[in-house]
C-alpha cells in the first residue's frame, strides 16, 4: 500500500516524454487517444517503477482480481479502550478474552455439546493456555491423549469460524511460523472429503508430543484474528502498578495505535528529562504508594530524594499516602510521606518556573508561592483568603520562592540522569512516540483523549505563540509537533526546552486538549482544607458536545462524514451508576472511560468499556471488575461484560468501506492503468515467458 505513495513522492515533478514523440509511436487515432489517456493519468516513470512489483500482464491482472475480492470481505473488527492507568491484570485479561468476544464464539459453537462450566474452562484455556494446561495435566485425566485430540478439534473449529472473514493469504500471514503450514491445512481442510488426512494430522501431533505447543499456537491464532486493530485512547500510566507490562503487551500487538493521554505525555516529558514532569511523576507515584513502576519496572534510583527528605522534612499527617498498591512496607510509610512532601514543594517551584517562561500559557494564576503571607499563614487566591494547613515550608525562600535550593537542584539532576538512563523506560517511550499521536483519523472516526478546547459559544479556543494563532485541527497538529520536539530535539536548544515545557502544559495546562480544565489545583489540595479552593472548571467542550451544530463544526474541521463518522474520547469517567450514558451528541460522540482504574470504579459503577466496531456496526461492552489472574486460571472466572448495540448499518460493512478499502481502490486503478500500458506497449513486460 505504501509503495505507490513512495513512488509518487520520488517521481513528483519528473518531466514526461515529449507529446509529439509519444504520439508518433501509434498508428491509429484510437491508439493515440488510449495511450494519451494512460500517459495523462500517470507519469510514465511511475508506471515503470510500479511494473517492478508487477512485471507482467499476468501479475497485474492477478493482483487486480485479488484486490477486488478483498474489498468484498467483511470489515475487520476494531476495539477501542481508554484510561487503563496501569491496571495490567485487567487489561491482560481483556486482551486475552477480546472483551468477551472469545466466549461469545465459544458459546456459539459449543452451547449444544458443552455445559457452561466446560465452556468456561475451554475459554480459560484460550486466554491462558500455558497456565491452564499445567493445571489440567495435574488433574490426572484418565485419557490425556483423547483430551488432547478433542481439544485440538475444538480449537481448530473455533479458529475456522474466526478466520472466515479474512482471505486465506491474510490468515496465513497471521500464523505462528513454526506451525503455519499445518495450522493452515487444519483450518481450511474439508473434514468430510479429507477426513483421514485431517485425523492423521491430529493424531500425529498428539503421538509425537506436540499437542501442548499446538494448543498454545491455536489459542494465539484465535486471539490475534478476532481483533483486527486495537486503539488505545490515552492514559496508560497513573495509579495502577505496572503500566510497563501493558506497554510491553502493546508493543507485541499486530496492529495498535495510541492517542496520548495527559498521564502519558507526563511520562514522555519525564523520559525526555523535564524536571517538572519528573517531579509530578514522582509525586503521583509516591502519593499512591506505587513504587513497583518506578523501581522494579524502570529502575529509577530514589535514594537521593529519600536521603534529602529524611534530612530536611519531618513527618506530617498532611502528606499521608492516599492508598497503597501493596508495594510499600508499613515501616517505609513515614519516609515515603517525607518524600511526598519534599517532591511536592519541588514540583510547585518547577511548575512556577515554566509558567514564568511561558506567558502564552495564561497560567499566572497558578503562581501561588508568592501569594503566601508567611507571618499569618494566609494565602490569597482569586481575591479569596485561605488559611494554610501547613505553615512550615522547609527549603522555601520567601524572597525567591520558585528557585530550587542547591540541594533540591542536585537531587533533581540525579533524578534526571536516572530517568534518561533507564533503558526500558526510554524504549517504551519511543514506542509511544512511534505508534502514538495527539489524535488519529481512522475509518472516518476521530480519536483523541481529552477535548477540543472551546469557548463558551462553542467556537474553537485559540492558542497564540510567537505571533501565530492555532485553533481546532491546527492546534492539535501544533501540539503533536511540540510533544515530539520535547523528546527528539537536540539537547541544550531552545526547541528542546520549549518542547519539554509543552509536554508539561499538555499534562495540566489551562484548557490543554489532554487535560480539559481551567486549572489544576495541586497546591490547594495539598495545603488548604477548604474544598471550595479545589474546584477545577471543565472546558466548555464537555457541555457543548450535546449541541449537534457544534458537533458538526468538529466534523467539518476534520473533514469527517457526518452520516458515518464518530468522535471517540476517553479521560472523563462516565457515571454509569448515576445514569450517565457514554453516548453523547446524538450518537456522534462516544466517551469510553468506564473506570478500568480501580480508583474510579466507585464513581462509574463498572470496570471499563470496550467500544467494538465491526462489520455489523458499533456496540459498547461494559465490564465488571476483574477478580485477578489466579482466580481466572483456577476457577475459570471471567470478566463479565454486557453489550449495548447503538448503531447498525443497513448493509454489512466491507473492506471497501474502510481506509484500507480506499487505498485498495487507488492501487486497483493504478494497476488497471499499468495493464493498459502493457497492452499498448507503453511499458514493456519483464520476462513474460518465465511466467
Amino acid at each position: 500500500m505504501n509503495f505507490s505513495k513512495t513512488v509518487r513522492i520520488q517521481t513528483a515533478g519528473i518531466m514526461k516524454a515529449n507529446d509529439v514523440f509519444f504520439q508518433a509511436q501509434f498508428k491509429s487515432q484510437k491508439e493515440i487517444s488510449r495511450a494519451m489517456e494512460v500517459k495523462d493519468h500517470f507519469d510514465i516513470k511511475y508506471l515503470s517503477l510500479l511494473s517492478e512489483n508487477y512485471p507482467t500482464i499476468h501479475d497485474a491482472s492477478t493482483e487486480i482480481i485479488n484486490l477486488q475480492a478483498i474489498m468484498q470481505l467483511p470489515k475487520g473488527t476494531e476495539h477501542f479502550l481508554s484510561d487503563l492507568h496501569g491496571e495490567h491484570e485487567a487489561f491482560t485479561h481483556i486482551i486475552n478474552n477480546a472483551s468477551g468476544e472469545i466466549r461469545q464464539k465459544v458459546d456459539k459453537l459449543f452451547s449444544n455439546i458443552l455445559t457452561s462450566s466446560e465452556r468456561a474452562q475451554f475459554s480459560t484455556l484460550i486466554y491462558y493456555p500455558e497456565e491452564k494446561l499445567k493445571e489440567i495435566k495435574e488433574t490426572d485425566l484418565p485419557d490425556m491423549d483423547e483430551w488432547y485430540k478433542i481439544t485440538l478439534h475444538r480449537l481448530i473449529d473455533l479458529c475456522h469460524l474466526i478466520s472466515s472473514k479474512y482471505s486465506r493469504s491474510r490468515v496465513r500471514k497471521s500464523l505462528p511460523p513454526d506451525f503455519d503450514f499445518v495450522i493452515d491445512e487444519l483450518i481450511n481442510a474439508e473434514k468430510t472429503a479429507r477426513e483421514e488426512y485431517y485425523e492423521c494430522i491430529i493424531d500425529t501431533i498428539v503421538d509425537i508430543g506436540n499437542a501442548d505447543e499446538f494448543i498454545v499456537a491455536l489459542a494465539s491464532v484465535a486471539k490475534r484474528l478476532i481483533v483486527d486493530r486495537l486503539h488505545i485512547v490515552g492514559d496508560l500510566f497513573d495509579r495502577g502498578s505496572r503500566p510497563d507490562i501493558i506497554i510491553d503487551m502493546l508493543s507485541q500487538h499486530h496492529a495498535v495505535d495510541i492517542q496520548w493521554g495527559n498521564h502519558d505525555v507526563l511520562w514522555m516529558g519525564a523520559a525526555s528529562g523535564s524536571m517538572a514532569c519528573i517531579s509530578v511523576v514522582l509525586n503521583n507515584s509516591i502519593k499512591y504508594g506505587n513504587m513497583d513502576c518506578l523501581e522494579t519496572a524502570y529502575g529509577i534510583n530514589l535514594r537521593p530524594l529519600a536521603i534529602f527528605a529524611q534530612e530536611n522534612y519531618k513527618f506530617s499527617r498532611r502528606f499521608n499516602l492516599k492508598q497503597t498498591t501493596g508495594s510499600v512496607k508499613s515501616q517505609d510509610s513515614a519516609l515515603m510521606s517525607k518524600m511526598y512532601e519534599a517532591i511536592s514543594l519541588i514540583q510547585i517551584k518547577l511548575e512556577g518556573q515554566i509558567i514564568r517562561r511561558h506567558p502564552e500559557y495564561h497560567m499566572s494564576d497558578r503562581l501561588l508561592l508568592d501569594k503566601i503571607d508567611f507571618k499569618t499563614g494566609i494565602i490569597t487566591i482569586d481575591d479569596h483568603r485561605y488559611p494554610l494547613d501547613v505553615s512550615d515550608f522547609p527549603e522555601l525562600n520567601p524572597e525567591d520562592p520558585y528557585q530550587l535550593t542547591p540541594q533540591e537542584q542536585q537531587v533533581m539532576e540525579q533524578l534526571v540522569l536516572s530517568f534518561k538512563s533507564s533503558y526500558k523506560l526510554q524504549r517504551q517511550i519511543r514506542f509511544l512516540y512511534a505508534t502514538g499521536s495527539i489524535y488519529r483519523l481512522f475509518n472516518n472516526n476521530l480519536l483523541f483523549h481529552g477535548c477540543m478546547p472551546m469557548n463558551e459559544d462553542g467556537t474553537f479556543q485559540s492558542f497564540v505563540t510567537h505571533g501565530k494563532s492555532y485553533a481546532g485541527k491546527s492546534f492539535f497538529d501544533f501540539a503533536d509537533k511540540m510533544a515530539r520536539l520535547g523528546y527528539y530535539a537536540q539537547e541544550d536548544t531552545q526547541e528542546k526546552q520549549d518542547g519539554e515545557d509543552f509536554l508539561w502544559f499538555l499534562w495540566c495546562g489551562k484548557n490543554s486538549p489532554l487535560f480539559g480544565r481551567d486549572r489544576i489545583t495541586t497546591f490547594e489540595r495539598l495545603f488548604i482544607d477548604d474544598p471550595a479552593a479545589w474546584i477545577e472548571k471543565d472546558n466548555p467542550y464537555y457541555s457543548q458536545i450535546e449541541n449537534l451544530e457544534i458537533c458538526k463544526s468538529l466534523f467539518d474541521e476534520f473533514k469527517l462524514n457526518w452520516e458515518t463518522g464518530h468522535i471517540i474520547n476517553g479521560h472523563v469517567p462516565v457515571n454509569v451508576k448515576g445514569g450517565e450514558s457514554p453516548i453523547k451528541g446524538g450518537g456522534k460522540i462516544i466517551v469510553i472511560d468506564g473506570g478500568f482504574c480501580k480508583a474510579y470504579q466507585k464513581k462509574t459503577g463498572i470496570a471499563g468499556y470496550t467500544l467494538i466496531y465491526d462489520s455489523h456496526g458499533m456496540r459498547i461492552a461494559s465490564h465488571e471488575p476483574f477478580s485477578g489472574t489466579m482466580n481466572a486460571i483456577k476457577k475459570n472466572s471471567d470478566i463479565l461484560s454486557q453489550e449495548m448495540i447503538f448503531e447498525t448499518p443497513v448493509d454489512r460493512l466491507t473492506v471497501a468501506d474502510t481506509d484500507a478499502g480506499t487505498e485498495i481502490k487507488a492501487r486497483t486503478e493504478e494497476l488497471k492503468v499499468l495493464l493498459q500500458a502493457y497492452r499498448l506497449g507503453i511499458i514493456k513486460e519483464r520476462n513474460p515467458e518465465s511466467k
